[in-house]
């Protein structure tokens, strides 16, 4: 039942698709399958992870995400984006490690964000990273950070807004920086989730 219901709450990150990609063309790019190359290093290669990037790099003329993925699994270490299932089965983990110790008091604020997030439009989907949890339509037009002990920033896409902005949303120097991300609304209270908060993510949704 919580598997079912962690499936339900999130959805598979982009960014597994990609290493799913990566490893169907692998032996037809390079002559190896991923399982080929990570025994190929282990009964081949350096001994340890550091160089056996670099060997991989400069000997068998592997581009740098190649030779650290490939080096990564000679180590033993499983990629979560390895399978729709593995990253699923994580994401979860993922925002629990984010909302733990001092930062536990900001899950409330959290989880009526993400509802918020996705109540926008039935596309939008959350995809847990490491340290927030991104909103996706086409592509990230949101994201929920837990920035400090005290705060959740909730990030959005406005690169294309063409109004006057309020002073609630600060500028991220997204724009700048071409990140996707250029403002935020810094969100201390489950109270502060007002309309406004709604509104614009709304507006960050429909501009994706």
């Amino acid at each position: 039942m919580a598997k079912a219901k962690t499936q339900a709450l999130y959805d598979v990150h982009p960014g597994v698709a990609t290493v799913q990609g990566w490893i169907a063309e692998l032996k037809e790019k390079t002559g190896r399958s991923l399982e080929e190359w990570t025994a190929f290093v282990k009964k081949e290669g350096p001994k340890d992870e550091k160089s056996q990037r670099e060997w991989l790099k400069i000997q068998h003329k592997l581009g740098t995400n190649s030779a650290w993925s490939i080096a990564a699994r000679a180590a033993g270490k499983e990629s979560e984006e390895d399978s729709p299932e593995k990253y699923l089965a994580a994401a979860a983990g993922y925002v629990e490690k984010q909302y733990s110790a001092k930062k536990e008091v900001l899950r409330p604020i959290y989880d009526e964000l993400l509802k918020l997030g996705k109540s926008v439009g039935s596309d939008v989907k959350a995809c847990p990273c490491l340290t927030m949890v991104p909103l996706y339509r086409n592509h990230v037009f949101a994201q929920i950070k837990p920035t400090t002990n005290t705060r959740v920033d909730f990030g959005l896409a406005l690169t294309h807004y063409k109004g006057k902005l309020p002073k609630r949303l600060v500028d991220t120097g997204g724009i700048a920086k071409k990140d996707r991300i250029t403002h935020r609304i810094e969100i201390t209270d489950v109270k502060q989730i007002d309309a406004d908060v709604k509104k614009w993510a709304k507006i960050a949704y429909d501009l994706d």
